[in-house]
C-alpha cells in the first residue's frame, strides 16, 4: 500500500516504475539470451550503452532541470518543454554524428553501425531516447509518476513483443530495432497526456506573477556533473567490451541490469525530494533526513534479497551468466548501500545550489570506477567492476558523512545531532 505523504507516496511510484521496467527488462534480456548469442548480445548491449551515453550527453541534463524548475515555471510550462524537447534533439544529433565519426578509432567492434541506414538509424535512436527521459522529468515535475509508471510499462511490453517479431526474421540488429520501436510508441502516448492535458492543467492553475527560470550556469553546471556520473554508468560496458571481450560484456551488462535496481531506488527518492522542496523550500531538511530513513531500511532489504539470490536471478539468463556474474551482482547489491548516501548529498545540493559539490562528486564517482576498473578487470576478471563499485562508493560515502556540513541543511544536522 502506497504512503499518503505525497513525498514518499511519488517517491514511491518512480520506484515502482523503475522496479517494473528493471522486471520486464530482464524479461527481455532472458528472451534476448535465448534467441541470441553471446557475442550478438554483447555487441548490442555495448551499441545501446552507447547511444544511452550520447543521449544524456544530448539531452544536457534537462530531464533533471525540468524536475527542478517545471513546478515553478507557471503559464511558461509549454514553452520551457518544447525548448528542452528542441535544444536536447539537436545536441544528440550532433554527439551521435560525431561518435560514428570515430567508431574506427574508438571501438571497431561496433563498425556494423557505419552502414548508411544503420547510422541514420542510430541517430534517430539517439535523439529519440534523449526525449525519452525529458519526457519523464517533465511528468515528474508536474506530480505525474503515475504516468511514468505507465510509459514505462509500454516501452517494455512493446519491446518484448517486437524482439520477438525480429528473432523470428533472424535479425542481427533486431535487439535495437526492438528499443527503436519500442521507444516510438512510449514517445506518442506519453506526450500526448503530458501536452495536451498535464501542462494547460498546470498552466491555467499557475500563478500570474508565474516566470520562466532562466538559470543558465544552474544548468550548465549540473548537466557537467551528470556526463561524469552517467560516463560511470556507460562507459564500463565498453572498457569491458575491450578488454575482455563481448562474452564478458554481456555477462556485466545483465548483472549491472539487476545490481542497478537498489540505486534506482535512491534515484527515485531523490526526484521526488527534490519536486516536494520546489514547492515546499523550508521544508528541505525534513524531507532530506526523511528519505534518508525510509529509504535505509527499503535499500538495506533490498540489497540483501539480491545479495542472496543473486545466482538465481542470473540463471535465468542462462547457466555462464550465473557462474560468471554472481560474485559482481553481489558487489553491486553492496555499493548501492553507500551510494543512497552520496545520491541524497548531490541531490541536498543541487536543490540548495551547491554546484561545485554537484559536480565534484560526480566527477570522483567516475574517475574512481572507470580508473579502479581498468586496473582491476584484467586482474579479477569482471569481479574487478564489482570491486571498483564498491571501493568507489564506499569512499564517496565516506567523505560526505565527515563533511556533511557542506550540503546538509543546518536544521538536520542539529535534529541528526
Amino acid at each position: 500500500m502506497l504512503p499518503r505523504e505525497p513525498l514518499l507516496r511519488n517517491g514511491h511510484l518512480l520506484a515502482m516504475s523503475s522496479i517494473v521496467n528493471a522486471v520486464l527488462g530482464a524479461v527481455f534480456w532472458v528472451f534476448a539470451t535465448h534467441w541470441y548469442d553471446d557475442r550478438t548480445v554483447g555487441l548490442n548491449y555495448a551499441t545501446i550503452s552507447a547511444a544511452t551515453l550520447l543521449s544524456t550527453i544530448g539531452q544536457l541534463n534537462l530531464s533533471d532541470f525540468l524536475v527542478r524548475f517545471m513546478p515553478s515555471a507557471g503559464r511558461h510550462t509549454r514553452h520551457l518543454v518544447l525548448v528542452c524537447y528542441l535544444a536536447s534533439v539537436l545536441c544528440s544529433v550532433l554527439v551521435s554524428v560525431g561518435f560514428l565519426l570515430l567508431v574506427p578509432t574508438l571501438n571497431p567492434r561496433l563498425d556494423f553501425l557505419l552502414t548508411p541506414v544503420t547510422s541514420m538509424f542510430f541517430v534517430a535512436y539517439t535523439a529519440a531516447y534523449a526525449i525519452f527521459a525529458l519526457q519523464d522529468g517533465a511528468l515528474t515535475g508536474l506530480r505525474h509518476p503515475g504516468w511514468v509508471v505507465a510509459e514505462n510499462m509500454i516501452f517494455a511490453v512493446v519491446k518484448i513483443l517486437l524482439l520477438a517479431v525480429g528473432a523470428a526474421l533472424t535479425l542481427f540488429a533486431g535487439i535495437l530495432i526492438s528499443w527503436a520501436g519500442a521507444l516510438v510508441v512510449a514517445l506518442l502516448v506519453a506526450n500526448a497526456f503530458l501536452l495536451r492535458r498535464a501542462v494547460p492543467r498546470h498552466e491555467t492553475e499557475a500563478p500570474e506573477a508565474a516566470r520562466p527560470p532562466r538559470l543558465v550556469g544552474y544548468a550548465t553546471a549540473d548537466y557537467v556533473g551528470s556526463l561524469f556520473r552517467m560516463a560511470a554508468y556507460s562507459l564500463l560496458p565498453l572498457v569491458v567490451l575491450n578488454t575482455l571481450g563481448p562474452a564478458q560484456s554481456a555477462y556485466y551488462s545483465l548483472a549491472w541490469i539487476v545490481g542497478y535496481v537498489p540505486y534506482l531506488l535512491a534515484t527515485n527518492m531523490g526526484s521526488s525530494l527534490i519536486v516536494e522542496a520546489a514547492h515546499a523550500p523550508g521544508q528541505l531538511a525534513q524531507h532530506a533526513l526523511r528519505v534518508l530513513r525510509h529509504s535505509a531500511l527499503l535499500m538495506a532489504a533490498g540489497a540483501a534479497a539480491i545479495i542472496v539470490a543473486a545466482p538465481a536471478f542470473l540463471a535465468f539468463f542462462g547457466p555462464e551468466y550465473a557462474e560468471h556474474g554472481t560474485t559482481l551482482l553481489r558487489l553491486l547489491a553492496l555499493s548501492a548501500l553507500p551510494n543512497l548516501l552520496v545520491s541524497l548529498a548531490v541531490d541536498v545540493a543541487r536543490m540548495r545550489r551547491k554546484l561545485r559539490l554537484v559536480v565534484g562528486v560526480q566527477l570522483a564517482l567516475c574517475v574512481l570506477v572507470l580508473g579502479l576498473s581498468s586496473v582491476l578487470l584484467p586482474v579479477l576478471g569482471l569481479t574487478g567492476g564489482g570491486v571498483a563499485w564498491l571501493v568507489a562508493q564506499c569512499l564517496l560515502a565516506l567523505y560526505l558523512l565527515v563533511r556533511r556540513s557542506r550540503w546538509l541543511p543546518q536544521a538536520a544536522r542539529e535534529k541528526e545531532e
